[in-house]
């Protein structure tokens, strides 16, 4: 047997190892790591708001009753519609109370006549007590028979009085400008009899207050952020009120006031705005949100809200350390400004926080981080994008 031969057979035995070889090759590759979407955190200035829970209420409220007992004849009012103050609303049967006026003026007739007979039979006893024609005890008695009589005129006329008023109350007036709701009693009901019959409800609807819910914790870190210069006190910033969709309505309120207790229930303090209301699109008892101006922030970190999740024990985010390992941190929320939020605590200037592809990752995970640019407004294919990658 010649070389070549005893050659081929080895050579194509080296060729199916090297073969072999490089298929393990392969098999042990180590996949690159994913890559994220990071920002570089730093601080700026920025106004820091927060977004708080609340609902709409009247500043006035106006519960219509009837205060004179009898038949209801007439509603004299639409149904929801806006009335004046002192429009006629309800008519009641006046007649009754037309009895008992005219019966309060005959009595004030009456005790006004005995009063006068009283005073000229003191006047006569004057005269005579002079002479020592009569007795000290028939002038005395003169005298209090006179006073008697002045006091019966001044509770018959207190009287007469009161039975003008219940005969002006079978007219029931509008006691504020506002919207009326729906009558609660109709044609022919029996009102006043035992107490004052609710009618009707008026509201002021324009302007609305706003009373939102605030943390108590929340308020009390503030005031320590403004007296420790973390943040800087501004004017009278509007608050601003959103819509279901988060869209900010076109009118702005005012703050009212800070309410000086704490609701044991909720642990929140109430905050009052005042709203103008001028097309009615506020109606009492509309639950809503609103972003309320806490301060300026001279040296703030603001990060985008997509890279934050909140939990109810806290919120927390994904920071890439310099080794290109993911871990988890967890940061204090102060506000809002814009799209992001405003951290308070958690986080250093310089560290990398992720924004884009947290899906794709946990903590301990290594990363190819690369600088995340926001979306540009108007893009819904990049909007999605980042949507869809988180």
């Amino acid at each position: 047997m010649t070389m070549p031969h005893l050659c081929a057979p080895l050579v194509g035995l080296f060729a199916l190892v090297l073969v072999g070889c490089g298929k393990n090759a392969a098999s042990t590759t180590t996949p690159a790591p994913p890559e994220v979407g990071v920002i570089t955190v730093a601080t700026r200035v920025v106004t820091v708001t927060v977004e708080l829970p609340g609902r709409v209420s009247s500043p006035r409220v106006a519960e219509v009753r009837a205060r004179a007992a009898g038949i209801l004849l007439k509603r004299e009012f639409t149904e929801g519609a806006d009335v004046k103050a002192g429009e006629v609303l309800f008519r009641i049967d006046p007649a009754p109370m037309q009895a008992a006026l005219r019966s309060a003026e005959a009595n004030v007739a009456r005790v006004e006549a005995t009063r006068r007979a009283a005073q000229v039979k003191v006047d006569r006893f004057d005269n005579l007590r002079e002479s020592n024609i009569i007795s000290q005890q028939s002038y005395d008695d003169a005298i209090a028979a006179r006073d008697q009589g002045v006091a019966e005129v001044a509770a018959a006329n207190a009287a007469l009085m009161t039975a003008k008023l219940n005969l002006d109350y079978t007219v029931v007036t509008a006691p504020i400008s506002g919207r009326i709701g729906r009558a609660l009693m109709t044609e022919g009901a029996l009102v006043g009899e035992d107490e004052a019959t609710p009618l009707a409800i008026i509201q002021q609807l324009d302007p609305v207050h706003v009373d939102l819910s605030r943390p108590s914790a929340d308020l009390l870190r503030q005031q320590n952020d403004l007296a420790s210069g973390r943040l800087r006190a501004v004017g009278d910033a509007p608050v601003v009120l959103l819509a279901a969709d988060g869209r900010p309505l076109p009118q702005p309120g005012t703050l009212v006031f800070t309410d000086a207790q704490v609701d044991r229930t909720t642990d929140g303090v109430t905050v009052r705005a005042e709203v103008p209301n001028p097309g009615l699109l506020l109606l009492p008892g509309m639950y809503l949100r609103a972003r309320l101006t806490i301060g300026e922030a001279p040296e703030a970190i603001v990060v985008p809200q997509q890279s934050v999740t909140r939990r109810p024990e806290g919120a927390t985010l994904l920071v890439v350390g310099d080794d290109g390992k993911v871990s988890e941190r967890g940061v204090r929320v102060d506000g809002s400004h814009g799209n992001g939020y405003v951290i308070g605590d958690g986080l250093k200037v310089g560290e990398r926080v992720v924004v884009d592809g947290l899906q794709k990752i946990r903590p301990g995970a290594t990363v190819k981080a690369v600088t995340w640019e926001p979306p540009k407004t108007g893009d819904p294919a990049a909007s999605a994008r980042t949507a869809a990658a988180n």
